[in-house]
């Protein structure tokens, strides 16, 4: 008898509705994707200011190709740092307003590595209960004491943080990415300093979005500067690949000593680096505020059709409740012509599926004015629901 029950265990998704599967795509550039002879309107990407098609981002990435040329060759401990990383982290640095920063293949492995190489055993990490995955496992992987408050439950936290012990970690994403809501993070500031915490943000669905040059909500709402770790991806607004953590430059020492996702892994190729410089520069000028204004007019357009009043992100969800109702839906609109995932769990809650519909600055209004129609004629038992910041 087969113990380890591969089949049996891949026919319970299916039953469950829970079967995912990769799509192959033959093309993707900026607000359109095509496979096997269709094409659709991707709704979908993270890429939210459509940089990752962009002529420049794909100019820099031949620049650094033929001045760095393809991998790193090793870990930065073993055979040296690329001046394209250094250069990198610099700009985050400045760009985020703290000492030091660091890259990382991923923001997946910035979790890992920081937050095990910062609290350990006897330590105590607090936790949004709707961060992100990595955050949650980076929490586990240390060892450290997990408690979990509800969602931008504020008085859950403050009891909490009243009874934590050790070192204790506040962790929460400023913009969420399954809700599109945002954390109160001028409130949560108020509370870890109170009780001597320090306090993670991850800004993934932030930076480049909000605040003044893109630099976060934590910025938009001016306490950035009383933040200890501020984690990002450049796999979103950058349109490329990798994440950072900026601090101060003693943690950033300890996690080159400690974080063993950087430690023990190959670096990013050095032209990924040339070129997240290059799209840093772009979303800290003029050509970034003109994207985050077109940005916000895509995301604005779209909102009353899902009911919502206020939206600042580009996460606009459509809750349908069941597996099987987001599932059609995504499918007839799949049939439609539009890409927009069905969101199912362990993802998100039972009981919670959904549309996720991202926006970009690169699509134009005849797209989002299409959708519309396309979305008003969706089956609903019940009324669309959307989160607004």
């Amino acid at each position: 008898m087969d113990s380890w029950n591969i089949a049996a265990r891949l026919d319970e998704l299916r039953a469950q509705g829970l079967w995912r599967e990769l799509r192959p795509l033959d093309e993707a550039n900026g607000a359109i994707v095509r496979s096997g002879g269709r094409k659709w309107v991707n709704f979908s990407s993270n890429d939210y200011l459509g940089l990752a098609a962009s002529s420049q981002i794909r100019a820099a990435l031949e620049e650094g190709v033929a001045k760095h040329g393809g991998g790193s060759g090793a870990s930065r401990l073993v055979c040296g740092t690329h001046r394209a990383h250094l250069d990198l982290e610099e700009a985050l640095a400045d760009f985020k307003g703290t000492e030091a920063a660091l890259t990382f293949n991923s923001g997946f492995a910035v979790a890992l590595g920081a937050i095990p190489a910062l609290v350990g055993p006897g330590d105590t990490i607090i936790l949004d209960k709707l961060c992100h995955a990595c955050l949650v496992d980076a929490a586990r992987l240390s060892g450290g004491t997990i408690r979990v408050f509800p969602h931008n439950h504020l008085e859950k936290l403050e009891r909490l943080l009243g009874t934590a012990k050790g070192r204790v970690l506040v962790v929460t994403e400023s913009i969420f990415s399954m809700d599109g809501d945002a954390a109160p993070l001028r409130e949560i500031v108020e509370l870890k300093s109170k009780h001597g915490a320090w306090l993670m943000v991850d800004e993934a669905h932030a930076v480049g979005v909000l605040g003044p040059q893109g630099r976060g909500l934590a910025a938009e709402l001016g306490v950035d500067q009383q933040i200890e770790l501020h984690m990002g991806t450049l796999s979103k607004a950058f349109g490329l690949s990798g994440g950072y953590l900026a601090a101060s430059r003693q943690v950033i020492d300890l996690l080159i000593n400690r974080a063993r996702s950087f430690i023990y892994t190959t670096a990013p190729p050095p032209h990924l680096a040339h070129a997240a410089l290059t799209a840093l520069n772009l979303l800290r000028g003029e050509q970034g505020s003109a994207l985050r204004k077109a940005l916000r007019r895509n995301a604005q357009a779209l909102m009353p059709i899902l009911r919502g009043s206020e939206v600042k992100a580009a996460i606009l969800p459509l809750i349908l409740g069941t597996e099987a109702a987001a599932m059609s839906a995504s499918q007839t609109l799949n049939d439609a012509g539009y890409l927009v995932p069905c969101i199912r769990y362990p993802t998100v809650a039972r009981g919670s599926a959904r549309l996720r519909l991202t926006v970009s600055a690169s699509h134009d209004m005849a797209q989002i004015d299409a959708l519309k129609q396309t979305l008003k004629a969706l089956p609903m038992d019940e009324p669309p629901q959307a989160s607004a910041l």
